[in-house]
């Protein structure tokens, strides 16, 4: 069901990203080279902002490409990388319980799905009566939060070293 004040390309847009999210997620889960299981996570992470443009949250969609893609993917393959695992496919990766997995899944999605429509129903959501401008926003992280982004910058250098040294051949 379209809303009346909703653009009708908004809606497509919206729909084609949300498939291309869905296939990538599924792709996630089914490929046997874990490589390309982050890579089609890259996507599907790429696919939020999407949606976050077209919500009109263009900070919070260029923050998701900073923080997601730009640090945690790249944080995924480097560990990827240097951990001794095999990098090419790999056989025996599900559990011999996997099928009882996909009517627990059905039963979750019908759960979540009646729980939604039964709270929110038809009901739209309320325009902000003041948005927060980006200068804000940005003003407020560099400012209160500039020495805890500094501290886990460390930490996640640590981090990355630590797995250096401890994937290093002797």
């Amino acid at each position: 069901m379209i809303a009346a004040d909703v653009n009708v390309a908004q809606n497509v847009g919206f729909y084609i990203i949300a498939a291309i999210m869905v296939y990538a997620a599924l792709r996630v889960v089914t490929t046997r080279n874990v490589v390309h299981a982050a890579l089609w996570l890259v996507t599907v992470l790429g696919g939020v902002a999407a949606q976050y443009v077209l919500a009109a949250a263009e900070f919070v969609a260029v923050s998701q490409v900073m923080v997601y893609i730009g640090a945690v993917m790249v944080l995924f393959l480097f560990g990827i990388m240097l951990t001794r695992a095999t990098i090419g496919a790999e056989g025996d990766l599900n559990n011999r319980n996997w099928a009882m997995g996909i009517p627990v899944a059905v039963a979750l999605i019908g759960v979540m799905s009646w729980v939604i429509i039964d709270e929110y129903g038809s009901s739209t959501i309320a325009e902000p009566e003041t948005a927060m401008p980006t200068e804000a926003i940005s003003d407020i992280y560099l400012r209160e939060g500039l020495v805890p982004f500094l501290a886990l910058s460390f930490v996640l250098l640590a981090a990355a070293i630590g797995a250096i040294v401890l994937a290093r051949k002797d």
